[in-house]
């Protein structure tokens, strides 16, 4: 069999050189909010190691890092220190949305939307990371995520869902929620997941890959499943 390419072993490195790191804290201490800012973040992180490695960008200044090709289309934008936005990402506002919040060291990564509307509103808590492809929309009521929460790939959390009653269709329906969405402290969502509208998950608590959480998840549970259910406690692992 023809080998059409070859990698060396070893050839790739996923720490930058010393002229790297140069470059990546001139640039990266000028970025921020603002166009300007976000022009010297992107040529901070021509030098930065890609994807999760990019992260580190946003904590060579307070201001964090903003990519230049991120969309952030919003009136009530909150950032704490050290937020890091990667390319992609959409965080945008309609009608009479509430505000977004990040807090410190949150990690919204490439292609995640954050979207908020009547009267929904995001929050999330220090040191969470929102991965790839992740959906957050707060409509009629809020979703707030705890500290140290991480989302995986491609999760959706919905605040609102659509009535549907009989005789309109249901593009013509409105939107309605049984409660805010409220996830605690150091929580793991796995890829995949949905969680509905009104569903609380506890401190601790694990949701796994594919699960459509409808109803709470108590702290340190596992739940799995659609619909999720509690499969056992953190402290069965032991």
């Amino acid at each position: 069999m023809k080998t059409l390419y070859r990698i060396k072993r070893g050839g790739a490195s996923n720490r930058p050189g010393p002229l790297a790191r140069r470059w990546m804290r001139f640039w990266g201490r000028l970025g921020g909010p603002g166009p300007l800012r976000r022009l010297a973040g992107r040529l901070a992180a021509v030098a930065a190691p890609p994807h999760l490695g990019q992260v580190s960008l946003a904590r060579l200044t307070p201001r964090g890092y903003i990519d230049a090709a991120a969309t952030l289309y919003h009136s009530d934008l909150r950032l704490g220190r050290h937020v890091y936005i990667a390319a992609g990402v959409l965080v945008v506002e309609n009608e009479q949305g509430g505000p977004v919040s990040l807090g410190d060291e949150v990690a919204v990564h490439r292609y995640a939307i954050l979207e908020t509307g009547r009267q929904g509103s995001i929050r999330v808590g220090a040191g969470s990371s929102i991965h790839p492809g992740c959906q957050l929309k707060a409509y009629v009521q809020p979703i707030s995520v705890g500290e140290g929460v991480m989302i995986g790939a491609n999760v959706a959390i919905y605040s609102y869902d659509h009535q549907m009653m009989p005789g309109t269709p249901i593009r013509e329906q409105a939107l309605v929620a049984k409660d805010a969405v409220l996830i605690d402290d150091e929580v793991w969502i796995g890829t995949g997941a949905i969680v509905l509208s009104g569903v609380k998950i506890g401190k601790g608590a694990v949701v796994g890959a594919g699960s459509v959480v409808t109803r709470d998840v108590p702290a340190n549970a596992i739940a799995a499943g659609n619909p999720a259910r509690v499969i056992k406690y953190r402290s069965d692992l032991v």
